[in-house]
């Protein structure tokens, strides 16, 4: 299994799961706020089977793709699969701009020739995960510490929106990330898996799974004249 960070690298694993990192996430809900309008997210019990349901579809798609990132595969070929695995333009508008507000973060605080080579090919920004990976890199992460920063971000943004929408308590919401924790592990642990795979047998086996649901949601939000988050 690809090793985990250490040292000094440890603090950058938490500066990418942090919410205060200037990346632009904490404006997104990872389609929390239509799961919420749509009756899907009432609770903390409907939060944890929301949540899982993105984790181990769309997040471990992300978490793969930003672990084979971060192995060193072709950033571009990356970008291009994360195209293919992303069927709503919704969805997709929304992971090259958080792509481009990451990669922003990413060079002032990493300067690296691989996030300057990406940003110039893609000025309208890379899928989040790919920068996320090639971030991860930059920064002497592993592939693993990649992945879990994936995962973690996959299922934060909803945890937010509902105690923001629906005034949770975020005690009880923050029990639900506790809980979530040994699945979110199981899922980068896969993903890293995964992708170390691709490195020998191509980018085409990393993990395409879908959630049509997310789609409609996100194709629906994007429509909304009104809406507290941005996606």
């Amino acid at each position: 299994m690809t090793p985990s960070a250490t040292g000094s690298t440890r603090a950058a694993l938490l500066m990418l799961a942090d919410g205060r990192f200037p990346a632009g996430g904490h404006a997104h809900s990872g389609g929390g706020e239509a799961a919420v309008t749509g009756g899907l997210i009432r609770d903390p019990a409907t939060l944890a089977a929301f949540c899982r349901g993105r984790l181990h579809t769309t997040g471990l798609v992300a978490a793969a793709l930003a672990a084979a990132a971060a192995t060193g595969l072709d950033p571009l070929l990356l970008d291009a699969a994360a195209d293919a695995r992303t069927p709503s333009p919704a969805l997709r508008a929304t992971a090259r701009k958080l792509g481009r507000q990451l990669m922003r973060a990413a060079r002032a605080a990493w300067p690296a020739a691989e996030l300057d080579l990406l940003a110039a090919a893609r000025p309208r920004g890379a899928h989040h995960p790919i920068v996320l990976g090639v971030t991860a890199r930059a920064a002497g992460l592993a592939p693993l510490d990649a992945a879990h920063a994936a995962v973690y971000e996959c299922v934060t943004g909803p945890t937010t929106a509902a105690v923001r929408l629906l005034g949770l308590d975020p005690f009880a919401v923050g029990a639900v990330l506790a809980r979530l924790a040994p699945e979110l592990d199981a899922v980068a642990e896969r993903a890293a898996l995964a992708a170390a795979r691709a490195a020998t047998e191509g980018i085409p086996t990393l993990p395409a799974a879908s959630a049509p649901l997310l789609d409609l949601h996100a194709e629906q939000h994007a429509a909304w004249p009104v809406r507290l988050f941005a996606s």
